[in-house]
């Protein structure tokens, strides 16, 4: 069996960003299309990371390659295989980077050994696919050993970090120190944010580039109320639609139904006209699905007639994060435990993973359903369910961490948590919206805007293929 996997990569027209840009931007992007397409002719720009379904970076993956393919480049993406023990160390090094102990263990010389012996086989298959004269992005940790012996075969090689923290820690400084000798012979270190970029790298390689999302894609495209409401009746989290049809249009255009049903812990079904407030996130500690359970337990519940929705993927679908399931059985637990009256009003949602693109449809119309949406993380790379939020027109509560902050002006296009782990500012901060329909109405306006300027996928094509012709001319 390979050790690397092939994900199929779309072709998608760059064409389509003109509605969305003013005519200026939109020229010097078609400029930039035109010089890549003549430098990059011949060669293959790989990508490569741990998974294809699951979390922000997959999803941004997707879309940033078809685009990528429809202006004429050739961008392949390969996805690693790893052992039970390799998932779990790199899970923990992702913790860590977040100044999170995760399961507390070392990052050692046994783990070193875990880490290169798992990565070997990929290595010896990857090298022999890529060639001097193309270029490969390698995504987050889990791959970083690949990028030593590409340097040795004389190939570009851009390491991509997604995660990260604004003040480093002793943790996170651990992390750093392992991966700093598989990451350093790259030839650009590429960061969300400048707070991110870890101690000591060569600035002269740094850059930045902030995730974006895709506007047409399944999980932000525009949905009618009858279709949100349609989508939600067939995953089971809502009664009959019978007006509505549940429709989205894949990557390629072609029009197709959600079919399958969500895993739910519900006290009773969610009604057409309940307000709801909604958190989608990995079941991950550092997305604090526990706090945000409780603080609306404690906080939102008494003040409003809301309910919540937490959402989060089939856990059995996310091969690179083995502590999926041990935190759903924790909010699953705390649901059981909570009074029949509150749990009437709680949602935990497992989305289908089996099916990606209808997957996001489900996303999209959760996000569309929603009155409030929440990402109250404990630590966060960047959070791009914050800009997808948004992008409905929704007013977002969110904490004030990492690249959160870049997105959400506070009081304008939503309101920032200064304490995570301060349940009763965020159950003040959610409830005070739901009891103000038209200051949320104004702030989710004000969001799409932000987002329809800054985080839209266009402008982080533009930043990678102006960096490829930075270390390759």
């Amino acid at each position: 069996m390979s050790a690397i996997q092939t994900v199929n990569v779309g072709r998608l027209p760059f064409e389509r960003f003109e509605s969305l840009m003013d005519p200026e931007r939109y020229a010097a992007f078609r400029a930039a299309v035109d010089r890549s397409r003549e430098l990059l002719d011949g060669r293959i720009v790989w990508n490569v990371n741990s998974t294809a379904r699951g979390g922000g970076v997959a999803e941004m993956l997707v879309s940033l390659l078809a685009y990528a393919n429809g202006a004429g480049v050739n961008a392949r993406w390969e996805v690693i295989s790893g052992t039970d023990p390799f998932f779990g160390l790199t899970k923990r090094i992702h913790n860590n980077l977040h100044s999170a102990a995760g399961d507390g263990g070392d990052l050692g010389e046994a783990e070193r050994r875990i880490y290169e012996e798992a990565l070997a086989p990929n290595i010896a298959e990857f090298v022999e696919m890529v060639r001097p004269q193309d270029v490969v992005i390698v995504h987050d940790p889990q791959p970083a050993g690949l990028i030593e012996p590409l340097k040795e075969r004389g190939v570009a090689v851009i390491w991509r970090c997604h995660v990260g923290i604004d003040v480093p820690s002793e943790l996170s400084r651990r992390a750093w120190s392992f991966l700093r000798p598989y990451v350093e012979p790259a030839d650009a270190y590429v960061f969300s944010r400048r707070q991110f970029v870890w101690e000591g790298l060569d600035d002269d390689k740094i850059e930045l580039i902030a995730p974006v999302i895709d506007a047409f894609a399944a999980k932000n495209q525009e949905l009618s109320p009858e279709t949100v409401s349609a989508i939600l009746a067939c995953t089971g989290l809502e009664g009959d639609s019978p007006d509505g049809d549940p429709v989205f249009l894949r990557e390629d255009g072609s029009p197709e139904r959600v079919v399958r049903r969500a895993t739910i812990w519900e006290g009773s079904e969610l009604n057409a006209g309940d307000p709801v407030v909604l958190q989608i996130s990995r079941w991950d500690r550092l997305k604090d699905p526990i706090g945000v359970i409780q603080g609306f337990v404690d906080g939102v519940l008494p003040q409003t007639d809301a309910h919540l929705v937490y959402a989060g993927p089939d856990v059995t679908a996310v091969a690179d994060d083995p502590e999926g399931k041990e935190v759903l059985e924790e909010a699953v637990t705390l649901f059981q435990n909570l009074p029949a009256q509150a749990r009437e009003r709680l949602h935990l949602v497992a989305v289908p993973m089996d099916d990606v693109e209808e997957n996001a449809a489900i996303i999209n119309a959760l996000q569309r359903r929603a009155d409030v949406v929440v990402q109250k993380s404990i630590a966060e790379g960047f959070g791009l369910t914050v800009a997808e939020g948004m992008w409905k027109a929704r007013p977002v509560v969110a904490s004030r961490i990492g690249g959160i902050q870049d997105q959400i002006e506070d009081g304008v296009s939503g309101v920032l948590l200064d304490d995570p782990t301060d349940l009763g500012a965020y159950g003040e901060a959610v409830s005070g919206l739901l009891l103000d329909p038209e200051r949320a109405r104004a702030m989710g306006e004000a969001a799409q805007a932000r987002v329809r300027n800054e985080f839209l996928a266009v402008r982080s094509l533009m930043q990678y293929l102006d960096l490829i012709e930075k270390i390759t001319s």
